[in-house]
């Protein structure tokens, strides 16, 4: 029975540290945008701030789920 997703990123989790480094980054950047899209406003360096975390984030996310692909396809079976 195949595995999901859910499965496989706690499988990753356990086990692969670069898999784990990136899903902390993602974290910390999940929370300074928290932070930062509490305030009422931002000022331009914040707005900057915001796109850069924004980035970021979306390049870990992006990088866990090539991993998980991979790891999928080396799995399979």
């Amino acid at each position: 029975m195949e595995k999901t997703t859910e499965e496989l990123k706690a499988q990753l989790l356990a086990t692969d540290e670069g898999f784990r480094r990136l899903a902390e980054q993602h974290s910390l950047y999940d929370r300074q945008l928290v932070e930062l899209e509490s305030k009422s406003r931002l000022t331009e360096a914040e707005q900057l701030e915001e796109v850069r975390l924004k980035k970021l984030k979306l390049r870990a996310k992006d990088q866990m789920m090539q991993m998980l692909a991979r790891f999928r396809t080396g799995h399979a079976g």
